[in-house]
């Protein structure tokens, strides 16, 4: 008999639950509103959502997309995603993790695993997939009995968000999770607060706090680079704030790129590898760098070159072991984003913006010189269509509050050097590197935000991966936008495939990187979606108008050129 405190279970007067009861009322009390899955798993749990609470049962056409829409539903509104998977799916499911847990996203996965007796004993469709999910989680356990069910969900909903957030996972005993049926005497405890992030709010040290208030007041050109940690915890004002404060231009990774308006003056874009040239020149000019909420990876520093290791370098972050990782730190904040922000503007003296005025000044001069440069392309009318024309007439277009979703690769390259996010309340969330990602986590960052215009800008490459969850748009009448940037290949490989052919491509160079000339506005009118193709420039206006009035889920095909290739990297040299 499980004793609490000294006292049986019986003496307590707990209720004796199902496993699939225990399940419908705990998702409830953490203020779950979807869950997403591919049968058949947790079926009696998923009976009991429907007769129990409001949350609504998405099924999708494959264990990626289920992890991907929960991934973009929690991205949009900072509540912990929940996906479902059987053992057979297992694997696949722990592939689509591989996106959120680089994106530090909060999610709980449940999937079926064998019974302990039948483990390594050729039980049909079984193998042991517990192991694919150790390097894409934070927490990974197994749940034999329904009784240890309450401590590993309570665990997995506090390792998603606690911290630097990501996933969570649990493996339930039986190939469709056939623990829930069993019955014990189980109790839900509410803990809302671990439903969504930030549960904890971690302040830096006062003297530490001081000393970077002191370096950044004394600093001649110093930039702030915001990563993702500092979206995360919902600290642009406090940002915006501090930059005003002390004249500091600002430099974004691209997983920050909405954590200060476009237009603002100090914003001097995004930085590293999916970048603005002029913002990279920024950084490399600079003679102090502060990184808020930021890895300080491969991306956001083109590979380490930006900046320079000489910089004086400040870095806050909530994951301690981040802290000095990749650049020796003159000053190290252990923070949450937001609070650290908040106890250095007050420790800070607005003085010291005094001598930062030609500083923003050359920094925005080298905005400039940028734009200059990217003009031609930008106000391009030509046919087949420019993606910098697309870019231009998105920051036009856009209605304020949008959600800008975007693929991977040269769809993130577009938008994050290019799309300028000016109206308010737009905000940005892009895959972390796995095409394919962007359809479906449109439709679940939209179901999150229903309220809210939701865009999808993605390349047609990574639009074919999960094509059929168009009907799951249109079985919930998800409206949301999907632009596609329909260049009918993967060009941006052309540069490898030039490589591996010796220099200039030839023979039967095609194979490797086109596709058919497919109408995906057709596509989606078969599927019950609306399609609406463009073909030259001056159509993108009136489409993106009719498509954001669609009232159902639209396709937007944008015929353009298959020979233009977004930057990559370009470091420059310094101002």
């Amino acid at each position: 008999m499980l004793r609490i405190h000294g006292r049986t279970a019986s003496e307590t007067n707990m209720p004796r639950l199902t496993g699939a009861q225990f399940l419908a009322d705990s998702l409830h009390a953490y203020g779950v509103t979807h869950v997403f899955f591919v049968p058949a798993i947790l079926n009696h749990t998923l009976a009991e959502l429907d007769k129990r609470t409001p949350i609504k049962r998405i099924l999708t056409h494959g264990e990626k997309a289920a992890v991907y829409m929960a991934d973009g539903y929690a991205r949009a509104s900072g509540r912990v995603g929940v996906s479902f998977a059987q053992c057979i799916g297992a694997a696949n499911l722990a592939a689509g993790l591989r996106d959120p847990y680089l994106a530090c996203t909060p999610l709980v996965v449940l999937t079926g695993g064998p019974y302990a007796h039948s483990r390594s004993r050729q039980v049909y469709q079984e193998i042991e997939d517990f192991p694919l999910f150790k390097p894409v989680t934070k927490y990974s356990a197994r749940v034999e009995t329904v009784t240890s069910l309450p401590d590993t969900l309570r665990q997995a909903f506090r390792a998603a968000t606690t911290g630097a957030p990501g996933p969570a996972h649990l493996e339930l005993a039986g190939h469709l999770a056939e623990v829930e049926q069993e019955v014990a005497e189980l109790v839900v405890i509410p803990e809302p607060q671990f439903g969504r992030t930030v549960p904890f709010r971690i302040r830096p040290e006062a003297a530490a706090v001081r000393e970077a208030a002191q370096l950044l007041g004394r600093a001649r050109r110093p930039v702030i680079v915001a990563g993702g940690g500092a979206r995360m915890s919902g600290a642009g004002a406090e940002l915006q704030q501090l930059a005003e404060r002390l004249a500091i231009p600002v430099v974004m990774s691209l997983n920050a790129k909405d954590v200060l308006p476009g237009n603002h003056p100090l914003n001097a874009g995004v930085v590293g590898t999916y970048a603005r040239q002029s913002a990279n020149r920024a950084v490399l000019a600079a003679d102090l760098v502060f990184f808020v909420g930021s890895h300080t990876g491969s991306q956001v520093t083109a590979k380490w070159r930006v900046p320079r290791p000489e910089t004086t370098i400040i870095q806050m972050d909530i994951n301690p072991a981040e802290l000095g990782r990749h650049y020796p730190n003159r000053v190290s904040l252990w923070s949450d984003a937001k609070a650290g922000l908040q106890d250095l503007i007050e420790a800070s003296d607005p003085a010291g913006a005094e001598h930062h005025g030609p500083w923003v000044t050359q920094v925005q001069s080298l905005a400039r010189d940028w734009r200059a440069e990217v003009a031609q392309q930008m106000e391009s009318d030509a046919v087949p269509i420019r993606p910098e024309c697309i870019c231009r007439e998105l920051t036009r277009h856009l209605p304020a509050n949008t959600l800008f979703v975007s693929e991977t690769g040269h769809a993130g390259m577009w938008t994050g050097s290019l799309v300028d996010l000016n109206r308010p309340g737009q905000s940005y969330i892009r895959a972390a590197g796995s095409l394919g990602w962007g359809l479906p986590a449109a439709l679940g960052a939209k179901l999150a935000v229903p309220d809210r215009p939701v865009l999808l800008f993605s390349g047609d490459g990574g639009f074919w991966y999960h094509l059929s969850e168009l009907e799951t748009a249109v079985r919930w009448n998800i409206q949301v936008v999907l632009l596609v940037n329909n260049n009918r290949s993967l060009n941006m490989e052309i540069d490898i495939y030039k490589e591996a052919y010796g220099g200039q491509l030839e023979r039967n160079h095609a194979e490797l990187w086109t596709f058919r000339d497919v109408s995906f506005a057709a596509v989606a009118e078969t599927m019950g979606a609306k399609g609406i193709r463009v073909e030259k420039p001056g159509q993108l206006s009136s489409a993106l108008d009719e498509a954001f009035q669609a009232g159902r889920p639209c396709v937007v095909d944008v015929v353009s050129d298959i020979n233009a290739i977004a930057p990559w990297g370009e470091v420059g040299a310094s101002a």
